[in-house]
């Protein structure tokens, strides 16, 4: 089992990757205390025996599974759960599932008696590698993702691969999505990629990559918690990414896929990535958008995807649209462009993609 500690000026996480960490952590974790268990409708069915295992004596809150449900109401519902239930401030809080269950598990933590403990622990590839980790924590509001948070650390995070072998394809291509965000901004995982082009459909090697993707955030995370400067980085892909995940009714990996291809080819264009680095970053994305393709997508009216990139809360408040790009190997930068350009320019990287058509 190997363990990850991510330290801030406010609190410390350990991550525990292995096939034993469940086991190993949770009977710990679940003593002492009463517990509140957030699920999706897909992992309790899934993971029935699970539950009875190890959360039998604790109040289990099942959401229907689904982005569409990461909402203010859902919130609601959660947290008068958490005051019948009787929860303390010495009380803990498990989210069990993707990213969805995280994101509103950890906000119900955060706000709930001004915080109580969370424990994640994440059963998608892209949780795994990515959102679970962080402290990131959020609901969706009027059509813009993640607009309401809080930055949240959870105590721990148990991440065990064996959860990773009931995923669909699609999901595995939606954990993909933040792989290939890490590859842009970390050149040993760029290589990693590169090199094995092939196996971006193959579980066992996408799940190895899970710990270089956890090093790298945890690093990030650690000198910059609040995202005032490098954590910015992490939103490689996610500015035109999030503007078309809810109007194509893509996954947030599928979404990001895209999003990083768009802004790749706007960045070559202006110069601001180099074309080299940046064709071999786009055959990575190519060949990721490949496993599992979606045929009827069709990027050929995209006002309002960029209508929503105005809301996005990467923004400044200067009229510009934000983008977080590679530059070159390990290098990333900000790159951006007032609205009416940027809805210019996406249009023309979309008529150069392979997926436009």
């Amino acid at each position: 089992m190997q363990q990850i500690s991510v330290k801030t000026q406010t609190s410390q996480s350990v991550i525990y990757i292995g096939d034993d960490v469940l086991q190993t952590r949770l009977p710990k974790l679940l003593q002492g205390q009463t517990n509140f268990v957030v699920t999706d409708s897909n992992v309790f069915a899934l993971y029935n025996s699970l539950f009875k295992t190890y959360f039998k004596d604790a109040k289990i809150f099942v959401l229907p599974h689904g982005e569409e449900n990461k909402n203010f109401t859902s919130l609601q519902s959660i947290l008068e759960q958490m005051t019948g239930a009787g929860l303390q401030r010495t009380s803990k809080l498990f989210a069990v599932g993707g990213g969805v269950i995280g994101d509103i598990a950890g906000l119900a933590a955060s706000m709930y008696m001004r915080g109580i403990s969370c424990v994640q622990i994440p059963t998608t590839l892209l949780a795994q590698v990515d959102s679970s980790v962080g402290g990131k924590t959020a609901v969706d509001l009027g059509g813009v993702k993640n607009v309401v948070g809080a930055f949240y650390q959870p105590q721990e995070v148990l991440i065990d691969p064996n959860f990773l072998h009931t995923l669909p394809d699609r999901e595995i291509k939606c954990g993909m999505g933040e792989i290939v965000k890490y590859a842009a901004l970390s050149g040993e995982i760029f290589d990693k990629l590169q090199n094995n082009l092939d196996k971006l459909s193959s579980l066992p090697f996408l799940s190895a990559l899970t710990s270089d993707c956890v090093q790298y955030k945890a690093g990030v995370v650690e000198r910059d918690e609040k995202e005032t400067g490098e954590r910015k980085c992490l939103n490689v892909g996610h500015t035109t990414g999030h503007a078309i995940e809810l109007n194509h009714n893509l996954s947030h990996g599928e979404s990001v896929l895209y999003g990083m291809a768009i802004e790749t080819q706007m960045a070559i264009d202006y110069g601001v990535c180099d074309k080299e680095y940046g064709k071999q970053l786009l055959e990575i994305i190519e060949k990721a958008l490949q496993v599992t393709p979606i045929s009827n997508v069709r990027f050929t009216a995209l006002e309002a995807d960029c209508q929503k990139a105005k809301s996005d809360k990467k923004n400044t408040g200067d009229g510009e649209i934000k983008m977080s790009v590679a530059k070159n190997k390990n290098e990333w930068t900000i790159f951006s462009l007032p609205f009416a350009e940027y809805c210019n320019v996406v249009q023309s990287a979309v008529s150069k993609l392979k997926f436009s058509t």
